[in-house]
């Protein structure tokens, strides 16, 4: 008799593990997943096997930043501007907070890009880490190819609903935190200025390195 309750109590055990694994994974996001106003119209219909795509990059020290400093590595991006004076702030603070959080965590980094890169040279972005708090090993902030960053915010990381071709009028503006796992897929969105969002990616970054 005590084997058989035995048994049914590590059965159960087992299957409330199961699920509460199952309900703790995170959902892959591909382009038909997302608000067709945020993707391109080439890529609306993909349904699968959606990465972030190669990117280069120039980071607050001058180093070339690619997809291979964060091969193997989750990490937070966001698109900002230094002389931003309203949500970019917030967004920023709530990043270094994220940083914080983990700052012994080997596999988890961050990345930001400039969405005016004319004006946010390597000496500015320079500045600005430092007063922002940036560990230069966990977080990338980056300035770069017009064109190519905001082609990466519209047909890669899907930050933005704005059309447009990244020339001189072109502007974006996004609270858009998006994170990304090892295997280089989006596996969740979040209002970089929200607090409960906040406290959400901290968890799902936990989430993706168990």
């Amino acid at each position: 008799m005590k084997v058989s309750c035995l048994i049914i109590f590590f059965t159960l055990t087992l299957l409330t593990s199961c699920k509460n694994n199952k309900e703790k994974l995170l959902p892959v996001y591909n382009p038909a997943n997302f608000n067709p106003e945020l993707v391109d119209s080439s890529l609306r219909n993909k349904t699968e096997y959606h990465t972030v795509s190669d990117f280069k990059l120039i980071n607050q020290n001058g180093d070339t930043i690619t997809q291979n400093d964060y091969k193997d590595k989750i990490y937070v991006t966001d698109f900002f501007f230094t002389r931003c004076g309203t949500i970019c702030p917030i967004m920023t603070s709530n990043m270094a907070l994220i940083q914080q959080e983990f700052i012994n965590a080997s596999d988890v980094m961050f990345l930001s890009l400039s969405v005016t890169p004319e004006i946010d040279s390597i000496s500015v972005l320079r500045a600005y880490a430092n007063y922002k708090g940036v560990i230069d090993s966990k977080w990338n902030i980056t300035t770069g190819d017009k064109k190519h960053i905001y082609n990466l915010a519209r047909k890669s990381y899907f930050a933005v609903v704005q059309k447009g071709d990244g020339d001189l009028q072109d502007f974006i503006h996004t609270p858009n935190f998006i994170l990304v796992d090892k295997e280089k897929q989006i596996r969740g969105i979040y209002d970089g200025t929200d607090n409960d969002d906040i406290k959400q990616i901290i968890q799902d970054i936990r989430i993706l390195q168990n």
